[in-house]
């Protein structure tokens, strides 16, 4: 978090920082229990003008759903930048908060994320078993 408490990254790997209490990680642990489909945080993201059309719209994602990286260029206006659309997610900041996970390929196929593969297929069962209680 910045010095005004907007979030700007999210880091899988563990960095040297102390245990926080902030809202962002309430949020989180909150998602991880299933009870949060929505963030509520003020984020900060520096990247090309693409990148951050793109990040707009993976926020635009429900909750328990999935769009693929052609349905998202088309929202751009060309069907030709899916793998655009996909080096933006590869650079996503802030994962799971702006949920790269929820883009997969066009068969349906699982493509690409910065947790792994793994991560993402967990992510997506987790969604989509939680969004029936909600």
């Amino acid at each position: 978090m910045d010095a005004q408490g907007a979030v700007y990254g999210l880091f899988f790997e563990p960095i040297d920082a102390p245990e926080s209490d902030s809202d962002a990680r309430r949020q989180l642990d909150d998602y991880f229990a299933g009870q949060r489909t929505v963030f509520d945080l003020k984020l900060v993201t520096h990247g090309p003008p693409m990148h951050e059309a793109v990040w707009k719209m993976l926020i635009e994602i429900p909750y328990g759903e999935t769009a693929t990286y052609g349905d998202l260029a088309l929202r751009l206006g060309d069907a030709t930048l899916a793998r655009a659309v996909g080096q933006a997610c590869a650079k996503n900041p802030i994962p799971i908060i702006i949920p790269c996970h929820r883009v997969i390929g066009s068969n349906g196929s699982l493509t690409g994320f910065g947790g792994g593969i793994e991560v993402k297929r967990e992510l997506l069962r987790r969604e989509a078993s939680q969004k029936s209680l909600f």
